[in-house]
């Protein structure tokens, strides 16, 4: 799989109470520098860099201005070999999508889009901090679809306190109705910084891994019936929908990351700018050894369903997963958290929900 380009784009209308990503509100100078330091990174892509794959996350990308989002595409265009793109994602969220800019990154080029649903019931989204209301995701996903987007995913949160096991199934019921090509499912976490860790810190707040683990469970199979394929922890998608630009990070692939707070992983080197505005710069620049990549690299491929086979191991990262981590391999399969059967290896179904677990003792 070819190399990814990811451009972090660091506005959000407001912040969500849950969410701990980079982000600011876009005022004009801000936005003006932002744009500067990415013009700078843009004019340092490796000599040759040709991505497969781009993905506009953030923050909240159509949080700019239609203008400003028109300037980014053609900054894109202008400074990127784009021969080879297959896939260029733009992260929306309803509230923010409005016809125009998604006339404007269709017309760009950009041929999926994902938007930030989490929720179909609108005391949920108030609980969580979004500034749409429910109405306004089949608003979003209406218009995505009227500008001629044929690949789809929206995000749904579970787990989330106060929100009982019906509201959940609800909302996954109200996601599927709207047939995307991909679902993502992700587990509400207490990030630090938060809103909603300063709530936990104060006893009111609390999340339960039980609720938490039967809607995970329960979406899996709900989804799996519904045509959308488990293909990663927390990602469903119709057959050869997967999101190609997060398959390339969890098959230890190549991608260089351009904005504040963005990751790069270039010929063996890793680095990572600082989450600041108006000016960033490259906070750190490591080279792993070998063996360390490669271990980390099988865990990072464990998070799909399909786990790694022998040889497709061996051709990503020139060792074999026994000779790295054969004892506890062995013992975790023992144990129920692993299959290893043949020459392939992958997470039990009993692992998903405890993934972080298994992968601590395969580091």
């Amino acid at each position: 799989m070819g190399p990814g380009l990811y451009i972090h784009v660091p506005f959000c209308a407001r912040k969500c109470a849950y969410c701990a990503f980079f982000s600011r509100r876009a005022a004009p100078e801000v936005v003006a520098a932002w744009f500067a330091g990415i013009g700078r990174e843009l004019e340092t892509l490796p000599e040759g860099f040709a991505p497969e794959s781009i993905f506009f996350g953030g923050g909240t990308p159509t949080a700019l201005e239609e203008t400003d989002l028109g300037r980014l595409l053609e900054l894109v265009r202008e400074r990127v070999d784009l021969g080879r793109v297959a896939e260029w994602t733009c992260e929306a969220n309803p509230g923010t999508l409005t016809k125009r800019k998604a006339a404007r990154l269709r017309a760009a080029g950009v041929n999926r889009l994902s938007l930030g649903a989490q929720s179909f019931d609108d005391e949920t989204l108030r609980r969580l901090g979004r500034i749409h209301a429910a109405a306004e995701t089949r608003e979003a996903f209406a218009i995505a679809r009227a500008a001629g987007f044929e690949n789809i995913g929206l995000d749904v949160i579970y787990g989330v306190p106060g929100v009982s096991r019906e509201s959940f199934r609800a909302d996954v019921a109200a996601a599927m109705a709207l047939q995307p090509e991909h679902i993502s499912c992700y587990c509400l976490e207490i990030e630090d910084g938060t809103p909603f860790a300063r709530a936990a810190a104060a006893g009111r707040l609390e999340i339960s891994a039980d609720d938490q683990r039967a809607q995970f469970d329960w979406a899996r199979q709900r989804l799996a019936g519904g045509g959308w394929a488990h293909y990663e922890i927390s990602n469903f998608a119709k057959a050869g929908r997967e999101c190609r630009q997060n398959l390339l990070y969890w098959s230890g692939g190549e991608y260089v990351g351009i904005g504040p707070a963005a990751h790069s992983h270039w010929r063996g080197a890793r680095w990572g700018n600082t989450a600041e505005l108006p000016v960033w710069r490259r906070e750190f620049e490591e080279r792993l050894e070998p063996a360390a990549k490669a271990c980390e690299t099988l865990v990072m491929g464990l998070r799909r369903l399909a786990g790694w086979g022998r040889e497709e191991f061996r051709a990503a990262t020139g060792f074999d997963y026994d000779a790295l981590r054969g004892t506890e391999i062995a013992r975790l399969a023992a144990e129920g958290m692993l299959i290893a059967e043949g020459d392939r290896v992958w997470l039990a179904e009993d692992a998903l929900f405890v993934s972080d677990s298994v992968f601590a003792e395969l580091v």
